[in-house]
């Protein structure tokens, strides 16, 4: 067949030296392809007639190559299931053993959610009924802002859920908070205040876009807002702040500093960014409602996917005033034309379907008990701040006992991964004691209690 090669079913990139002879070439071609790492082990090549034919060689040629390296150990050959990549053998790989960092046996650092509790059978689900109505256009290059269909779900969802007034043509959808956060500070192009402390990599992607960072300095009642608009935080043009959980301190902002920080947009045309990356988790009362529902002409309001459901998804919003809407539309164009199309459809059946309710409900549950075990194992002994929400809290350590390298450090020797509290601020001390930022919601159900037990013992310095 003259289309033999297309229909081949493996593609081989080969290129031949055939000055030393057909054979030769060929074992040498495919020796450095499996050497490189470009054919990984367990790839199945093609069958001896069918490379024959794409590489114009006659067969038994190939089927001497083939021999060859299977002798030498390069490849793996069993009848009735062709011929595998084998590896590439010790005795040829001309370099010592590589080693790897060890890996911690267990990790309470925070960031992520518990990704066990992904709701596996109801996103098949929704993805099957999604696909099923969704028209041929949907595997087409998409809307920059987002699928209609998402966009108006969550319209109806952060309205009655987190309290924003959203237009589904108010929302844009991008691929996770960074790309949000990098597109909004893009577009505004000016000093941006930032709370401190506060995640140093997002200071970073604010950075990356050539924007100033400044600190605003967050205490027991949140980020101190009032401080907008004088000082060395006269040029902000915009503000970054997690109104409902601050991160990394926990604390909740205080009504008086959500409405200094809307005086301050509306006195200085500035915008608050608000991350409510995990304002679905309160444990003690109804969630606190999104700062943007009282401003939503001065607030971009950004959620996401990642905390609720997981990071792997890439999906997050955001509920901009009209003024932003073209501009950060014209910007996710630009950076990668649109987010990926089905997730978004699965998500917006999960949300209309109120399966996305009833996931939040339970994951809420999980971490409360998760939450609850960590009061029970270290509040007698350790003060605890920011557990009444979220997913993480803040374990402040004395300046009288071991100091946050000090706890860090032993918890690493016994396995254990912690995140001190030096790292999230903006310019870090000379403070020895500091805290840990304890997050209990990655580790498995059967590790978390064993992990929770190390971090004790490395307090305890025993």
């Amino acid at each position: 067949m003259t289309d033999g090669w297309a229909n081949s079913g493996v593609d081989l990139h080969l290129d031949l030296d055939l000055a030393g002879g057909r054979r030769t070439a060929l074992e040498q071609a495919l020796r450095t392809a499996i050497r490189s790492g470009r054919l990984a082990a367990h790839t199945r090549l093609p069958s001896t007639r069918t490379l024959a034919a794409e590489l114009n060689l006659a067969r038994n040629t190939v089927a001497a190559a083939y021999e060859q390296l299977t002798a030498e150990g390069y490849l793996h050959a069993r009848t009735g299931s062709g011929t595998t990549v084998a590896g590439v053998p010790e005795a040829h790989t001309g370099a010592a053993a590589r080693t790897t960092a060890p890996t911690p046996r267990f990790d309470l650092r925070p960031g992520s959610p518990d990704v066990a509790t992904f709701p596996v059978d109801a996103w098949v689900r929704a993805t099957r009924r999604a696909l099923a109505r969704a028209p041929v256009s949907t595997y087409d290059y998409g809307d920059p802002r987002g699928r209609a269909e998402l966009r108006t779900a969550l319209a109806g969802y952060l309205g009655r859920a987190r309290g924003v007034r959203a237009d589904p043509e108010h929302i844009i959808v991008c691929s996770g908070y960074v790309q949000a956060l990098s597109l909004l500070a893009g577009v505004l192009r000016g000093p941006i205040a930032m709370e401190d402390p506060g995640l140093a990599f997002h200071r970073d992607v604010v950075r990356h876009t050539g924007c100033e960072v400044l600190a605003l300095p967050v205490d027991e009642q949140g980020a101190c807002t009032g401080q907008l608009g004088g000082g060395a935080l006269a040029p902000a043009r915009a503000a970054v702040l997690t109104p409902a959980h601050q991160y990394p301190t926990g604390v909740t902002l205080h009504p008086e500093r959500r409405r200094a920080a809307v005086a301050w947009a509306r006195a200085h045309r500035g915008l608050v960014i608000e991350d409510d990356y995990d304002g679905e988790f309160r444990y003690d009362r109804q969630p606190v409602g999104a700062l943007q529902g009282i401003a939503p002409e001065h607030v971009a309001y950004v959620g996401t996917a990642a905390k609720t459901l997981g990071p792997a998804l890439r999906l997050a919003w955001m509920v901009l005033p009209e003024r932003l809407v073209e501009p950060v539309a014209h910007a996710k164009r630009l950076t990668d034309l649109h987010t990926e199309t089905i997730g978004q459809l699965t998500l917006a059946e999960l949300i209309t379907s109120h399966a996305y309710d009833r996931h939040i409900r339970a994951c809420r549950l999980h971490y409360r008990r998760r939450r609850d075990l960590l009061i029970e194992r270290l509040g007698r002994s350790h003060q605890l701040h920011g557990i009444a929400a979220g997913m993480h809290a803040l374990l402040p350590l004395p300046a009288t006992g071991p100091g946050e390298d000090d706890v860090i450090a032993r918890a690493a020797l016994r396995g254990l991964a912690l995140s001190g509290l030096r790292a999230h601020m903006h310019a870090p001390g000379q403070d020895p004691a500091m805290g840990l930022i304890v997050g209990y919601a990655a580790p498995g159900q059967g590790a978390y209690p064993a992990a929770l037990d190390l971090l004790a013992r490395a307090l305890r310095g025993t």
